[in-house]
């Protein structure tokens, strides 16, 4: 069968549930899964935890299924651009599960390649470390953090082949390949769809054994989540 699905929706079939965890790439409102999303919003699921660096914005990105209540638990690293995060979370409804940003990329990273738990300094002696394993280390002590597998991950890529070999540009290359390899499944949304021999083998930064469904979306919206600029002279 082929990977390749006609829409978003299609591409999640069968693959949604209440109460499962799902990984969703990006950083900030740059190379963030829009279609899948919006796919997952539609679907109605509920009590999902959602591994993502950030949780968008009001409104837009992972902020959609905030606004619909959908989301029960955010294992993320920065959450200061979403008003209706704040609002729930300091309303009891929402649980927030913090992470240094570099400890969330390395937990997720070594979720996809099969390591259950590693040590890191980052977060000793603060709130990080409370209820955690201390370990000392050549005279250092270093806190344990478990790797993060998510039931799925969705993902946003520049280029892809129909194989699911996949390409990020420039910024999104933030989280999105390492939540690829992360998830036991991964749906992928591509801006440019190519047939396979097509994407020069040495440039491929997730290969295809990773992505089980793909999704052509082109011309996706691309915000900015925050526009700062000088006056004319």
């Amino acid at each position: 069968m082929g990977k390749v699905y006609s829409d978003a929706v299609a591409a999640l079939a069968g693959l949604l549930r209440d109460d499962m965890t799902i990984m969703a790439g990006g950083f900030g409102l740059c190379g963030i899964p829009d279609s899948l999303i919006e796919a997952v919003r539609l679907s109605g699921v509920k009590g999902l935890t959602v591994v993502s660096n950030n949780a968008g914005i009001d409104g837009v990105g992972l902020g959609v299924l905030l606004t619909t209540r959908q989301i029960r638990k955010m294992i993320s690293s920065y959450v200061g651009e979403n008003k209706t995060f704040a609002q729930q979370y300091l309303a009891g409804e929402l649980e927030l599960e913090f992470n240094p940003q570099g400890t969330l990329a390395e937990r997720i990273r070594a979720g996809g390649a099969g390591i259950p738990a590693f040590y890191t300094k980052t977060g000793v002696g603060t709130l990080v470390a409370e209820g955690k394993e201390l370990k000392e280390f050549d005279g250092e002590t270093y806190v344990m953090e478990r790797g993060i597998v998510a039931d799925l991950s969705i993902v946003h890529a520049w280029k892809g082949d129909t194989e699911g070999n996949l390409i990020y540009r420039m910024t999104a290359r933030n989280f999105n390949p390492m939540m690829a390899t992360a998830g036991k499944v991964t749906v992928a949304e591509v801006e440019h769809l190519v047939e396979p021999g097509e994407i020069d083998a040495n440039t491929i930064v997730t290969p295809g054994i990773f992505v089980q469904r793909l999704v052509h979306v082109p011309n996706p919206v691309k915000r900015i989540e925050q526009r700062t600029t000088r006056k004319r002279s």
